[in-house]
């Protein structure tokens, strides 16, 4: 009988490559529909007459759901396993983008969006640990970074999709709808993805887990690491590990706040700092979208090479100094106003990558 093979000497396969693929399809709705919103509001406003209270209420609605998803699901996700949970969200997640096209009250749609988020958040342990356990030490910090830039992809498209269908009548109903397109094909695409190895070797079914390598890979493969034991949530705030979630958390917090109100705003933001309103307050956010895109590429690869530590505050000072430029700087000019938000958009890919890494 051969003798098994470590599974970090595997090469990157076929397989590698199609669960990271479509297990980044969760952070990819996330970032299309919490920015699809943000054009849709254009329309949403005046049409249900909605105030500076319920514009802020529906921007922060998938936000709140996302904490919500996040902190219940990853228990469940260990649970009844990856795989399992990789299809049910993605399907829940199309219906309620269909479902939300036919809001007409302002609280209808709010309750939409936080469900929307409940199960876009609920993808985000369980996209994570799919592409980490099936990922070698050689390939986790790209994968992981490879994730976050799908974010950003997303949310490029929702951008691009908005724009597409500003001057359309009705349009707003399209873009919320528009979400049940990338989830037909993530779903599609997840279909015959097989479970985690190592969550089948942590719940002791470790035939199966045998089998299925074999299958995968056409060789017995083992693992050095040992598989990780249960844990209780409350453990994440003992003396050992809740500095360590402190620090995460500061770094999530520190980046996503400002990212999510330009992302959630930008039409509007772009317009109040001097770029026309309409579509090419739109078009605006399209430009600032492909920056943060655009700057997740080099942080997967920085993360590596010149570390986390360093690419953390290179990347939190020039964003620092973008951001500062456009609150405290008045009159700066269309040019300058493109250029400080694209500064602060490319450098914002090395703590969102890094972050997630950390987590």
């Amino acid at each position: 009988m051969p003798q098994p093979r470590n599974f970090d000497d595997l090469k990157f396969s076929s397989i590698h490559r199609r669960i990271m693929l479509w297990g980044s399809g969760g952070p990819f709705l996330d970032g299309y529909v919490l920015v699809i919103i943000g054009v849709a509001l254009e329309q949403l406003t005046p049409l249900l007459h909605l105030d500076a209270e319920w514009i802020g209420a529906l921007g922060a609605a998938t936000l709140a759901g996302l904490f919500i998803g996040t902190s219940l699901f990853g228990y469940i996700c260990d649970k009844v396993g990856r795989r399992k949970m990789f299809l049910l969200d993605i399907i829940a997640i199309g219906a309620l983008s269909v479902a939300t096209m036919f809001v007409s009250t302002p609280l209808e749609l709010l309750v939409m969006r936080v469900l929307i988020g409940i199960v876009i958040g609920a993808d985000y342990p369980i996209a994570t640990s799919m592409i980490t356990e099936f990922s070698n030490t050689r390939q986790r910090a790209f994968s992981i970074g490879f994730i976050a830039a799908m974010w950003y992809v997303g949310a490029t498209c929702a951008n691009l999709v908005g724009y597409w269908l500003y001057d359309i009548e009705s349009g707003w109903r399209w873009m919320l709808g528009s979400a049940f397109i990338p989830c037909l094909i993530i779903l599609i695409g997840r279909f015959d993805l097989p479970e985690s190895p190592r969550w089948l070797l942590r719940k002791g079914r470790v035939k199966e887990c045998e089998q299925m390598m074999i299958k995968l890979f056409g060789e017995p493969v083992c693992f050095d690491d040992e598989p990780p034991q249960e844990t209780r949530f409350l453990q994440l705030f003992n003396r050992r590990h809740f500095p360590f979630v402190l620090f995460v958390a500061a770094i999530w917090t520190c980046q996503v706040i400002p990212m999510f109100a330009i992302y959630t705003f930008g039409p509007q933001i772009v317009g109040l700092l001097g770029w026309e309103q309409g579509r090419s307050a739109a078009l605006g956010n399209v430009v600032i979208s492909l920056f943060f895109m655009l700057g997740c590429i080099p942080a997967m690869f920085w993360l590596n090479s010149i570390g986390r530590r360093p690419l953390l505050i290179g990347s939190f000072a020039m964003m620092t100094i973008a951001l500062a430029l456009l609150g405290l700087v008045s009159n700066l000019g269309i040019i300058l106003v493109v250029v400080a938000f694209a500064v602060y958009a490319f450098f914002s890919g090395g703590p969102g990558n890094t972050a997630m890494a950390l987590s």
